[in-house]
């Protein structure tokens, strides 16, 4: 039998994808001009950034993705750089707009779906954080993430960030690893994993502080 909170299925990945996305559409109507300006967790970039980043993974096929790559020379940060400017709209409003019309398209460049609903998980979060906007994905959303985050480092670092730590969920059924013990919600797991500092709080266990030195050297 599938265990609780748990999705298996590419399906199921995706919808979970489009609910996230649906979500973060949501929250951004009716955000003012200095609200979509403002530096998001993700800090090279700004809310409306983001969200044109967000655009151009469920716009880019898997030819133009690795084209992309290749004309940036493999340099991740320029690839997407120029990818969320093409997505990005003349005004915030049509950013969002842009967004809104993949709201229900592909999951991403990859067959890679646990890493591109851990885009929207991420990336989500880095939005509404710092315009203090809460929302707690479902917990079988962010197992799915943590799960490949703990798996793989495949868009960011995540599994490094945890090597030699014990990880247990407060919150779902999510726990992997050994050695000290960091633990806390789900989705500050996932955010720790993919790299952003700011969430250490929310974590416990002797690993937070193991943690919050990686990644505050990174």
């Amino acid at each position: 039998m599938a265990e609780p909170h748990v999705l298996e299925t590419r399906e199921a990945l995706e919808r979970a994808i489009h609910v996230e996305r649906a979500a973060l559409a949501r929250d951004l109507a009716g955000l003012s001009e200095a609200q979509w300006a403002r530096t998001s967790l993700c800090e090279r970039w700004t809310v409306e950034e983001v969200v044109a980043h967000l655009t151009a993974g469920a716009r880019t096929r898997m030819w133009r993705w690795l084209l992309s790559m290749v004309a940036a020379r493999f340099d991740p940060g320029l690839h997407n750089d120029r990818r969320l400017a093409k997505h990005r709209g003349a005004t915030p409003e049509e950013t969002l707009r842009r967004f809104r019309d993949v709201v229900d398209g592909h999951a991403g460049p990859t067959g890679h779906t646990a890493a591109w609903l851990g885009e929207i998980v991420v990336h989500g979060e880095d939005i509404r954080r710092p315009l203090g906007l809460v929302r707690t994905p479902p917990v079988a959303t962010t197992t799915a993430v943590a799960r490949f985050f703990a798996s793989r480092d495949f868009t960011v670092a995540s599994r490094t960030a945890v090597a030699g730590l014990r990880i247990e969920a407060t919150d779902g059924p999510f726990t992997t690893g050994s050695g000290d013990l960091l633990r806390g919600p789900t989705l500050s797991l996932v955010m720790a994993m993919a790299g952003r500092a700011a969430v250490c709080e929310d974590l416990g266990g002797d690993g937070a502080e193991v943690l919050r030195a990686r990644l505050r050297s990174g």
